[in-house]
């Protein structure tokens, strides 16, 4: 690896063009550079789906859309990118296109994962760590990638948790009738049923009855969720004037408004839970043991953050293997970690 790289002064995309859970666990990441480098621009580039996300993250300069460019022919896309003048990438989540072309774009510094056949061709730094088996969380690996600027060491979880004091919520207004339930009551959990197959779930069961017992405790339940979801749990979800089907129904700039008005959130490994976590409400997340999708790996940064699992030393899980263990977590156990 060549010396160290000053970004003093310099222009640098960050490009992470995946989900909202990985995009919050890239947002610590801009905030080292901020830190250590002075007059920095940072350029995000990502997906307009989580612009939302970034619009709320102080330390960002700007969002450029790669969604923008999906029409375009290569040279479009090359002219995207220099239209940037960014003097440096780093590919957080590995893109065979974006790093061709931020090479044709002729940026300098262009810094992706070893692991990666293409970066050999597209890479000026390529960094040598693993993702699958290491011990360190997803938000930590992601730090790897900053060792051509001057990393020495992994911050850990702890430092990482301060960045998350950057993180602001929107104040879109909410539709009328959720805006009028929020003012109705103090006491407001969010549940959020689905992952959109990104996880493995609790199920529907569980939500149900855990709505029900919150209803019975005088608490205002939204669920949350895309309206495809919503399809998929109003004919197992017993809604009623305090409990409150939002699916389908708010933007994510109003999602992170009703997170940040509500008391907690419960979810599996999904972006919200991520949200939840960086609008410091109580995250109660709900994981399989397995690696590699623990909770050690992907829980939600935040200084409110309680993780829930069935069984940590699960055999089936042990394995490696498949397993819907998570359904087995007590209803009484989650409510507990509410109430």
């Amino acid at each position: 690896m060549s010396q160290e790289i000053d970004l003093t002064n310099k222009r640098i995309i960050i490009s992470r063009t995946d989900s909202i859970g990985d995009v919050m666990l890239t947002l610590p990441l801009c905030a080292w550079i901020k830190e250590n480098f002075s007059n920095v621009h940072l350029i995000f580039l990502g997906n307009n789906y989580t612009k939302p996300v970034i619009d709320c993250f102080s330390s960002i300069d700007q969002f450029a859309d790669w969604k923008e460019t999906e029409n375009g022919v290569d040279k479009d896309k090359v002219a995207f990118l220099k239209n940037l003048n960014a003097d440096a990438i780093v590919h957080v989540f590995p893109n065979k296109e974006i790093a061709k072309f931020s090479k044709k774009a002729k940026i300098g510094v262009r810094v992706g994962t070893s692991h990666r056949i293409f970066h050999f061709l597209t890479c000026t730094e390529k960094v040598n760590f693993t993702r699958k088996k290491s011990p360190l969380h997803e938000s930590q690996l992601n730090f790897e990638l900053l060792r051509p600027f001057g990393l020495k060491a992994i911050p850990s979880l702890e430092e990482i948790n301060e960045y998350t004091k950057l993180f602001y919520s929107t104040n879109e207004v909410l539709p009328e009738f959720i805006q009028k339930k929020l003012d109705s009551s103090d006491k407001r959990v969010i549940l959020h049923a689905k992952s959109q197959g990104s996880a493995v779930e609790w199920g529907l069961e569980n939500y149900r009855l855990l709505a029900l017992k919150l209803e019975k405790k005088g608490y205002m339940v939204f669920f949350t969720g895309t309206e495809n979801e919503g399809k998929l749990i109003r004919d197992q979800i017993h809604f009623s004037s305090s409990i409150i089907d939002t699916t389908g129904k708010l933007t994510l700039a109003q999602l992170i408004h009703l997170i940040s008005k509500s008391e907690s959130l419960v979810a599996c490994s999904t972006g919200p839970f991520h949200l939840a976590g960086f609008l410091s409400i109580h995250a109660v997340g709900l994981f399989s043991p397995r690696k590699p999708i623990h909770p050690g790996r992907w829980k939600a940064l935040g200084s409110d953050v309680h993780i829930v699992v069935n069984d940590e030393q699960c055999p089936t899980c042990q394995k490696g293997k498949l397993c819907k263990c998570i359904e087995l977590i007590p209803v009484d156990r989650v409510l507990n970690e509410l109430i």
